[in-house]
């Protein structure tokens, strides 16, 4: 694939998967208990992160909160979506460069994608808890205490995470068998 269509078709599908990302919320019924358990903004920046690169995953990883806060008001632009930009991008980053640096492993070591997604989530989670309690020092009303990120990052969300964990390796692996996303000219290599 020539270099400008490569870039062309990383271009579309980071547009697609912003618009994902603000679409898939309306599935959770804009109900902020029910999407910050299932967390659905998370998954297309991911799967982003992973077929187009990580330069892509940090854009549309920071952009989606912080847009889709300003359409919809949903999430809270403060300190909600600002600090949901900042592990969004984490995510977007972590699975993109991990996904290159286990390159063609990944297409015949299967688990390797879990391993991936697990530490791009834990990365990202981290990123989050620092970026709230960064937001909440410079709100004097506001306290962000390590219990709270215990509970926002991990208590709240096991329900996302395995949702995660299930459906993301399945729409990869789904792209991978209808070689769609291809070992020889993945989108992770240019």
């Amino acid at each position: 694939m020539s270099k400008n269509k490569n870039l062309i078709n990383k271009i579309c599908l980071s547009g697609l998967f912003i618009a994902l990302g603000i679409v898939l919320p309306f599935l959770t019924g804009q109900i902020p208990e029910i999407g910050s358990m299932l967390s659905p903004m998370h998954i297309p920046v991911l799967i982003c992160g992973i077929i187009c690169g990580w330069k892509y995953g940090i854009l549309v990883g920071a952009i989606t909160p912080i847009l889709r806060s300003v359409i919809f008001h949903m999430p809270p632009m403060y300190p909600t979506a600002i600090s949901m930009a900042f592990e969004l991008a984490t995510y977007g980053f972590v699975s993109g460069l991990l996904f290159k640096i286990f390159n063609e492993a990944v297409f015949k070591k299967k688990y390797l994608l879990y391993i991936v997604l697990i530490i791009s989530m834990l990365s990202g989670r981290i990123v989050w808890g620092i970026a709230r309690f960064i937001l909440a020092v410079f709100n004097d009303s506001q306290v962000f205490t390590f219990k709270m990120f215990l509970t926002g990052a991990f208590i709240q969300a096991w329900p996302g995470i395995i949702l995660h964990l299930i459906l993301i390796p399945l729409i990869i692996f789904t792209l991978m068998k209808t070689n769609l996303l291809k070992e020889e000219n993945a989108s992770y290599r240019n």
